[in-house]
């Protein structure tokens, strides 16, 4: 008499125990929401950064990145002057709707604009409200100092850091 080609239940067994295992360290990881933030509000920010260089350059006038206690945006004049819908500046390609914490915080519209999303924090070195990127693309702080700027973006037991090099603003 032949066997029927199959698996032991040993191996069965086994391979269960194994995809209970991945699974439970899966899961937790899964629904880590910050651990799905963090990345992805870094690298937005990132884009906004390269973007306000770039429309600096071309536009031959100082775009401001606005560093305010929910939200990064873009303008093109002064924080102490505000920004009213004449100094914001627009997103390329038109109007994006965004996630929820950047419709709750920079509201509706075309401007460019990223809210912070829950559980997501910030810290600059220097702590600047806001970073200018001249005519030539070079960032400039508070008091007209020349300098790079280092953002750390944390959530969790994640982070991601940016760089703003100084003299040539290239954002990594």
């Amino acid at each position: 008499m032949r066997r029927a080609p199959g698996f032991t239940m040993v191996e069965l067994i086994v391979v269960m125990i194994l995809v209970g295992i991945l699974g439970a360290i899966g899961a937790g990881r899964f629904f880590d929401r910050p651990a799905f933030d963090v990345p992805t509000y870094a690298e937005q920010v990132r884009a906004m950064l390269r973007y306000a260089q770039k429309a600096a350059i071309a536009r031959n006038a100082p775009v401001f990145v606005r560093f305010e206690e929910n939200r990064i945006s873009l303008c093109h004049a002064m924080p102490s002057s505000g920004c009213g819908a004449d100094r914001q500046v627009a997103v390329p390609g038109g109007f994006v709707a965004g996630d929820d914490a950047t419709r709750n915080q920079c509201g509706a519209g075309n401007w460019y604009c990223l809210g912070k999303p829950p559980g997501i924090s910030w810290t600059a070195s220097p702590s600047p409200d806001w970073l200018m990127f001249d005519p030539l693309g070079r960032p400039i702080l508070p008091g007209n100092v020349s300098g790079g700027l280092a953002l750390n973006i944390s959530g969790g037991r994640d982070g991601a850091g940016i760089v703003v090099t100084e003299e040539t603003g290239y954002v990594q």
